[in-house]
């Protein structure tokens, strides 16, 4: 049977999670590049890109505008699945917009620590 939100490996992910929004609304950019896991095979959908492979998106952070990232959270779930993998959704909404956004992270325990190896990011209508 799968154990689900096991309380160690829920506080650990939770706490990259933390590093992870610290390091995206104040424009971290080298943690998050520590945060996804670097591989051809990690991937992000944002609002108006795909990009495939760590390297990819490693550049697209490097070009990203660092004003306008503040952002509230609505709504966090976090589910750990066994002590290896995990998932994080948020609903967010930017500061000055009406717009609520959706984020979902796929987070795997690797020999470096948790890492994000699939992202998503989209705006509702």
């Amino acid at each position: 049977m799968l154990a689900i939100n096991l309380p160690e490996v829920l506080a650990e992910v939770t706490a990259q999670f933390e590093r992870y929004e610290d390091a995206l609304v104040n424009n971290k950019v080298e943690v998050l590049d520590e945060l996804f896991w670097n591989s051809p095979h990690t991937l992000r959908y944002g609002v108006t890109e795909n990009l495939y492979g760590y390297a990819a998106i490693q550049a697209f952070r490097a070009g990203r505008p660092a004003q306008g990232l503040e952002r509230s959270l609505l709504k966090t779930v976090i589910t750990t699945y066994g002590s290896d993998m995990a998932t994080a959704n948020v609903e967010f909404q930017r500061a000055g917009s009406t717009k609520t956004g959706r984020q979902s992270q796929t987070w795997i325990r690797t020999p470096a620590g948790w890492r994000v190896v699939a992202a998503h990011v989209s705006l509702l209508a």
